[in-house]
């Protein structure tokens, strides 16, 4: 038995608020039980009007976070809907299944003229230095000016159709307040082995920070499932159960004091705001970082008034792409490039590091 209803649903992603949304609920039936949540919605779909509603579809607004499921027969915490982002995820009978569909969009992003820091660049692949304040692809709220909007106008034609329309030829993504390198690839066939190099996590990947505190141990392995955090569906955590495999490894590069510390961290997986979420729930947040890197009144008073100074103003979450290398996908050549610490950061660095030295 299915129903519909045509109202705004307040999901976790901003385009669920869109008063032009479509809200569409059903009941599990008996039929679906342990079916994945993307299959089992995709089959739903023709009963609630959205024939055209396809499972690559489906998956992509399940990872968007625009996709709630609720137990009502339960009590207690499990009763409230809760935005499911693992297309994988198993259904049971019983469980009200919402999603929110958005309007649609222009369906090409347009090439639009943005300099872009290529560090390398060939037939198959580019690799760039992303600057901080740059969003990857168009996305509610970011519908232009992206690097995809740049890439276009940079290779023309070349990237159609790679990797899907919306974003042709991106393989991984960093956060837009993040700087650093980036691979993109130019022909399917890049796209894809580079996609499986990402997937098998055969692909070396380090970043720097500036944290709240300097962590200790000075250097370790922080293993934790990420998923959405239940208290806050716009966040990431670390969580108890479902979520995904996550590890990081850090290592303190230089103690600003007892306050700050500069710090590498080298993914050995990589998922939504992995960095951030981990150094977050070791009591360590990143300087700059609105969402999960707030530092207690302890952790800030650590610093001298002007370092704290420096620190509480600085505009975006402390994170540096700093290295990336991995094997070409045609020739097999290992390729490795690093990139220095913009001039934000290493002003940030210079100025705890005065303060420090005249303390």
């Amino acid at each position: 038995m299915t129903e519909t209803a045509l109202t705004k649903s307040p999901a976790a992603n901003p385009a669920a608020a869109d008063p032009a949304a479509t809200r569409l609920a059903f009941i599990v039936p008996e039929t679906r039980s342990g079916e994945r949540l993307d299959r089992a919605i995709a089959a739903e779909a023709p009963d609630l009007g959205q024939p055209t509603l396809s499972r690559s579809r489906v998956k992509a607004l399940i990872e968007q976070g625009m996709v709630t499921v609720a137990n009502p027969e339960t009590t207690g915490p499990d009763k409230a809907a809760q935005t499911i982002d693992d297309p994988s995820y198993r259904v049971k009978p019983g469980q009200e299944v919402a999603v929110t569909v958005p309007p649609a969009e222009d369906a090409v992003p347009q090439g639009q003229v943005i300099p872009l820091d290529i560090v390398y660049e060939d037939a198959d692949l580019i690799v760039l230095n992303k600057p901080a304040g740059m969003v990857v692809h168009p996305a509610p709220g970011n519908p232009d000016q992206t690097l995809v909007n740049a890439l276009i106008a940079h290779c023309g034609d070349s990237l159609s159709g790679i990797g899907g329309v919306k974003r042709p030829g991106i393989v991984h993504r960093i956060d837009k307040d993040t700087s650093g390198l980036m691979v993109v690839a130019k022909n399917d066939q890049a796209h894809q082995t580079l996609s499986a190099a990402f997937a098998r996590h055969d692909i070396e990947r380090s970043y720097q920070c500036v944290t709240w505190g300097v962590p200790q141990p000075r250097e370790g392995r922080i293993e934790g499932n990420i998923g959405r955090d239940s208290h806050d569906r716009k966040k990431m955590a670390v969580v108890k159960s479902g979520g995904k495999h996550a590890v990081t490894h850090y290592k303190v590069l230089k103690p600003l004091g007892d306050g700050a510390a500069l710090v590498e961290c080298r993914l050995e997986t990589g998922r939504t705001h992995q960095i951030r979420v981990h150094l977050s729930t070791m009591g360590f947040g990143l300087i700059g970082d609105p969402v999960y890197g707030r530092a207690t009144p302890a952790r800030r008073n650590r610093l001298v008034p002007p370092a704290r100074e420096a620190a509480l103003a600085f505009p975006r979450q402390a994170l540096h792409a700093a290295s990336l290398g991995f094997r070409h996908p045609r020739t097999g050549e290992t390729l490795r490039w690093e990139v220095p610490l913009p001039a934000d950061l290493a002003h940030l660095i210079e100025q705890l590091g005065t303060v420090l030295a005249t303390r």
